[in-house]
């Protein structure tokens, strides 16, 4: 494997990957947080009930969201890595 500088081919790629990673995040996260604002709204929002479901729904959204990010470019770097 060639250990100097990036072509430009590998730029895009990445390029491309990371904005797969924070798309795919972005979705995930909003389908996550929504999964906790239907029954927040359910059960009325401005209850205790309520809130604590929006702020599980925001934390996880945001856990989920970033381990989407990772995981995605990770296994990019794998399959970089291996040549393909």
């Amino acid at each position: 494997m060639d250990m100097g500088r990036e072509s430009r081919w590998e730029k895009d790629a990445m390029t491309v990957e990371i904005m797969f990673a924070l798309a795919t995040a972005a979705f995930l996260g909003a389908l996550v947080f929504g999964a906790f604002l239907v029954p927040a709204l359910l059960v009325g929002e401005s209850g205790p009930v309520g809130k604590g479901l929006l702020v599980a729904g925001g934390v996880l959204a945001g856990f989920a969201a970033v381990w989407r990010v990772v995981r995605v470019l990770r296994r990019f770097d794998a399959a970089r890595r291996q040549g393909r």
